[in-house]
């Protein structure tokens, strides 16, 4: 129930999108889910991840961007965008904090060296730079559908993969049996670049 909460939006606009074939439909309908989305956290009393935050910012300015110029390259810059920003903010609370956010996410789930933390920490980093240089590139040599399509199942599909490459670099330094399990947290890296 919560993966379907989180992927509400993104789901809403696919969805939308090929019912009607409206990028403007699509996104007023992407921009609501959001709102919905946010303020079901609020009315729940679950607490909004900074990701979600930087997820409903982003997508209040594109999307309304998109709808008040008519204009969808801003909807299809906003993945890349999401994407690039949790980057920044993972390598930036990083170098200057010194801190490291996925420890700080998964720390509950995972107990690893700092080293370890920060080289996942640079890792995730370079994972959401490519997937929004992906994204670009998929919003400039192919169709609005092409694109929608790689929104919802090409974007979870690269952080899926990412997913799977962090647990084989923790396998291989002996920091994660094979066999033991990996929490929910994991999820939380996922899944903001998708929206």
């Amino acid at each position: 129930m919560q993966q379907l909460l989180e992927y509400f939006a993104v789901i809403a606009f696919v969805v939308v999108y090929f019912l009607t074939k409206d990028v403007f439909l699509a996104t007023g309908v992407l921009l609501a889910a959001i709102v919905a989305q946010a303020a079901f956290y609020k009315v729940t009393k679950r607490p909004l991840s900074n990701e979600l935050k930087i997820t409903f910012w982003v997508s209040l300015v594109l999307g309304g961007m998109t709808l008040l110029l008519r204009d969808e390259t801003f909807i299809q810059w906003k993945p890349s965008i999401v994407s690039w920003a949790i980057a920044l903010g993972l390598v930036g609370a990083q170098l200057f904090a010194g801190m490291s956010l996925l420890k700080k996410m998964m720390g509950s789930a995972l107990t690893l060296e700092d080293s370890v933390w920060r080289n996942l920490t640079y890792g995730w980093a370079v994972g959401f730079a490519a997937s929004g240089a992906i994204n670009l590139w998929v919003v400039n040599n192919f169709s609005m559908d092409t694109w929608v399509t790689f929104k919802l199942f090409g974007l979870m599909g690269l952080n899926l993969l990412y997913v799977f490459i962090m647990m084989a670099y923790l396998v291989a330094i002996g920091a994660l049996k094979e066999d033991a399990p990996v929490g929910n947290e994991d999820a939380e890296v996922v899944k903001e670049s998708q929206r």
